[in-house]
């Protein structure tokens, strides 16, 4: 099929008032083989890397985008505060990290989610939407889903955290954090066992890490080279392993898929368990596990499995 252009929405932001936090200037991005008023999935990205890097980014020349687009979807995806082409913290402005509570927190990006999900309310019609979330994005659409059931078709759980007692509580780790290329190399590809061929489409990896630099105009300021970060979804993440989960998926009502590589360690098999557990008023919970497949397995060779389970899932087929 014929690429397709990226339509970005600006979702303005608003000044701190007496008893009234600001709020940030967002990026809202659709992606659509048609008419923009199509079926919508919001897609929501996790920690590290915004959404061009994730649903939009081709590899190979398809994207997870494209795919659904050929399913009859029209494509949309928020930048979190601070990622991507979204407003960045004023406590990001600084050269180095300032002493502070970590930014984006999921309280606060569930409301972003909510803001998000309202603009393609009114640009589609539509009277719900579905969502496909990856890792810590997991964490703050299930604070959505549970706040807004009303919003929500259909919730696809990828890579999903779930609560484990594993940590001893969330350190201080102030508001961001830089991390360079190689250090996200490293991670997409430390869980492939040993023995096993990497499955990340190294090919693609170069113009991929131009993009994520691309997104923080201060990156070649430093070397190496390196990304401003919100530590909220670190200080969630390690809320969640340490038995406190940040949102309660009881309170989600939608039909449910959980997606996950067999090699994702963040997403193991008792996660899966748990979770399962704790989605306990959800009609249906499906459970999807991908062979040779990572934490990262949009990024990797398995991604087409990847892409036609969520696919059928929100076809509801």
């Amino acid at each position: 099929m014929a690429e397709t252009e990226l339509q970005s929405f600006n979702l303005r932001g608003a000044p701190a008032t007496a008893g009234q936090p600001g709020q940030p200037g967002l990026a809202l991005m659709v992606q659509s083989a048609g008419e923009v008023r199509g079926t919508p999935v919001l897609y929501i990205h996790g920690a590290t890397f915004p959404a061009e890097n994730s649903i939009f980014f081709r590899f190979d020349g398809r994207s997870w985008a494209d795919a659904l687009n050929g399913a009859g979807f029209s494509v949309w995806a928020l930048d979190f505060a601070g990622y991507g082409r979204s407003e960045r913290y004023s406590e990001m402005m600084h050269d180095t990290p300032p002493e502070g509570a970590p930014l984006g927190r999921a309280p606060e990006a569930a409301h972003q989610i909510e803001r998000a999900v309202r603009a393609i309310m009114d640009n589609t019609g539509a009277a719900k939407v579905s969502i496909i979330a990856h890792s810590w994005g997991t964490i703050a659409a299930g604070k959505f889903a549970g706040d807004y059931p009303e919003l929500v078709d259909r919730l696809v759980l990828f890579g999903p955290v779930a609560q484990r007692k594993t940590l001893d509580g969330v350190p201080p780790l102030g508001p961001w954090r830089f991390i360079t290329v190689e250090e996200q190399k490293t991670r997409f590809m430390e869980d492939v066992p040993e023995g096993e061929a990497q499955v990340l489409i190294e090919d693609d990896f170069p113009v991929w890490a131009a993009l994520y630099l691309k997104a923080d105009k201060t990156s070649a300021l430093r070397t190496p080279a390196s990304v401003k970060t919100p530590n909220g979804p670190v200080a969630d993440l390690m809320s969640a392993w340490s038995g406190n989960m940040p949102y309660d998926p009881a309170r989600i009502t939608a039909t449910t898929l959980i997606v996950r590589g067999a090699w994702d360690s963040v997403c193991n098999d008792g996660d899966v368990a748990w979770l399962k557990r704790a989605l306990q008023n959800s009609p249906e919970v499906r459970d999807v596990k991908i062979p040779k497949a990572t934490h990262l397995m949009h990024l990797e060779t398995g991604r087409d499995a990847l892409y036609k389970a969520a696919t059928r899932f929100l076809l509801k087929t």
